[in-house]
């Protein structure tokens, strides 16, 4: 993997969320972990690994003292959405750059194959957005609690 290669994953701890594709809703979860994904060009399987085992041992949810320090369990819900926008840069100017995210028909095959890896995993709820719709999101946030995770930092 290149050093400018970055799997870009923002987690963020939920009450509730769900997609709506028009005024139809196309994934909802109850209690669980909201995650937007950034697919890059070069991305690879290693990194949508990584990626998955990340998010499935995050432990930021409370235990019985209210210490976060455990994971997602599967009587919760996971709602995967595409975002390339995480993939944009400000490097120059104002406008952002996306000129390193993944085409779309490279970018829905990572991110199948990352609902895949991820769903082999989870036994609880996994949820999706619609892959290069426009997308309205709702979400009741918890705590906040929102982790940055990108695979140009990878650690196991």
């Amino acid at each position: 993997m290149g050093e400018d290669s970055i799997l870009r994953l923002l987690v963020r701890r939920v009450h509730a969320a769900s997609v709506r594709v028009a005024s139809s809703v196309v994934g909802q979860i109850d209690q669980g972990l909201l995650v937007y994904i950034g697919i890059e060009k070069i991305d690879q399987v290693t990194d949508l690994e990584w990626g998955s085992k990340k998010i499935l041992g995050l432990r930021i949810f409370d235990d019985n003292e209210g210490k976060m320090n455990l994971p997602v369990r599967d009587d919760m819900g996971i709602l995967v959405v595409s975002q390339f926008t995480l993939c944009g840069n400000l490097k120059k100017g104002y406008r952002p750059s996306f000129n390193k995210a993944a085409p779309p028909s490279l970018a829905i095959s990572l991110y199948e194959q990352f609902l895949e890896i991820l769903g082999n995993s989870f036994g609880g709820s996994l949820e999706t957005g619609k892959f290069g719709a426009h997308m309205n999101i709702e979400m009741k946030e918890d705590g906040p609690v929102t982790i940055w995770l990108d695979s140009q930092n990878k650690s196991y």
